[in-house]
């Protein structure tokens, strides 16, 4: 079935791992990451009260994690209706 790129990289940059699991490719990988970017949101929320700097630096990193997430989910929800 054909997959939505766009809606793949949204559901990946929200929710890390998210858009693997709406292409229904690397599925069990894209649990995963979610699980994992749940764990790391509650970190990075009590990282934000202990050290503001440090938890800028996290957000700046996650941020650019999210936007490669992105990109992958696009790229492979693309190739996978060709």
């Amino acid at each position: 079935m054909k997959k939505n790129p766009w809606i793949a990289a949204v559901l990946n940059f929200f929710f890390m791992g998210a858009g693997y699991i709406y292409n229904q490719k690397r599925t069990v990988l894209g649990i995963g990451f979610t699980l994992g970017a749940i764990a790391l949101t509650y970190v990075e929320l009590q990282l934000q009260a202990l050290s503001p700097l440090l938890h800028n630096i996290m957000f700046a990193a996650v941020l650019i994690i999210n936007i490669c997430f992105a990109a992958d989910g696009y790229n492979e929800a693309k190739n996978s209706s060709k």
